[in-house]
């Protein structure tokens, strides 16, 4: 026998799909295209957050995503309340924030039309958005909220703007949240590290004698901060991070330098620049860290030239530093690897 399956608005489904996603909160501003969601909110236990401006909704969504590591969610209605979304979304692309943005639109048989506040918002923010979507019936409601939260989760996180149409919010249709069981496209190859590449890596490490680890926002993302802690302990190898790396390990950490690139500090810039090897992990090389490459430097540095007395001062640097850390270790408990491990001395002092 079959289940029953309650017939719905798609402005209700809308509210539901976002519960069973485990949405808790959103921020947003109402306007006439969206106005059919917001008259059924009263029968979702969904907080509504009511914002000033429509950017803001998107930046509170972001900064909720990155608070709880969930998805941030914003509502706002169509054209120059679509358009004020922009900003915020370009920030959770460029900064990898799972967010998904839902606006109103004009009702379908209007659209392509110039109809008063129609603005082609999908077409405003296709490279600014993961993936982006227009609803134009209520049974696309529910697969396309379930689709649009696993693909901004999902792998690199980022935004998902969903615009659904007034007519598709206020018809009717049956609601069946296992039918709409996201089925994404795209690629995903799996590429594991051939075992030459891992010999290739241990060999490097083995060889090093300043190696220093990148740490970014990856690794925050990734949840690998305990496993980031545990190999620069287990390797005695320094760690900066970017900006938004900011947090990969804590700042108290014996094994922090601090911030890298323009914006760094400069003797975080200084040791990279005079490390033999670099392990970056979880982060892109980014220009403001980075700097200018055609100089054969990596990290913007405070100094473009080099000190006169650096050749002479960088061997007791390194000494002082190597024989701090192993008092540390010492006092810690803390082990380094040792030639049973990979089959040699990581670092070299």
């Amino acid at each position: 026998m079959e289940s029953h399956k309650p017939n719905m608005t798609g402005a209700r489904i809308l509210w539901e799909c976002l519960e069973r996603e485990g949405v808790r909160h959103v921020f947003g501003y109402p306007g006439g295209a969206i106005l059919p969601a917001y008259d059924a909110l009263k029968h979702s236990s969904i907080r509504h957050i009511l914002v000033r401006h429509e950017q803001g909704a998107t930046h509170m969504a972001d900064g909720y995503a990155r608070a709880t590591g969930g998805v941030g969610v914003a509502l706002a209605t169509s054209g120059p309340g679509a358009t004020n979304m922009v900003t915020g979304i370009a920030t959770a692309m460029m900064d990898s924030s799972p967010i998904v943005c839902i606006t109103g639109q004009v009702g379908s048989k209007l659209l392509g039309s110039d109809a008063f506040q129609e603005t082609d918002i999908t077409g405003v923010t296709l490279p600014i958005t993961k993936q982006n979507y227009l609803v134009t019936r209520p049974e696309e409601i529910a697969c396309t909220v379930r689709e649009a939260f696993h693909i901004a989760k999902s792998g690199r996180p980022g935004p998902v703007l969903i615009d659904i149409t007034k007519d598709a919010q206020q018809s009717s249709c049956d609601f069946d949240w296992d039918a709409a069981t996201p089925h994404p496209r795209g690629c995903r190859p799996n590429l594991p590290p051939a075992k030459e590449e891992y010999e290739k890596a241990l060999h490097l490490l083995r060889e090093a004698k300043r190696p220093v680890i990148l740490a970014g926002h990856g690794v925050l993302v990734s949840q690998a901060v305990a496993e980031l802690q545990a190999f620069a302990e287990q390797t005695s190898i320094p760690v900066a991070l970017t900006l938004l790396g900011l947090g990969g390990l804590p700042a108290s950490h014996f094994l922090n330098l601090g911030m890298m690139g323009m914006h760094g500090e400069a003797w975080v810039n200084t040791t990279i620049q005079e490390a033999d090897l670099l392990l970056a992990f979880g982060m892109r090389f980014d220009d403001r860290v980075t700097g200018n490459l055609s100089q054969g430097r990596l990290s913007g540095a405070r100094h473009p030239k080099p000190h006169r007395h650096r050749s002479a001062l960088r061997g007791a640097r390194h000494q002082r530093y190597v024989a701090r850390n192993q008092r540390r270790r010492h006092h810690r408990g803390h082990r380094c690897w040792s030639a049973s491990d990979v089959g040699g001395p990581i670092l070299q002092t």
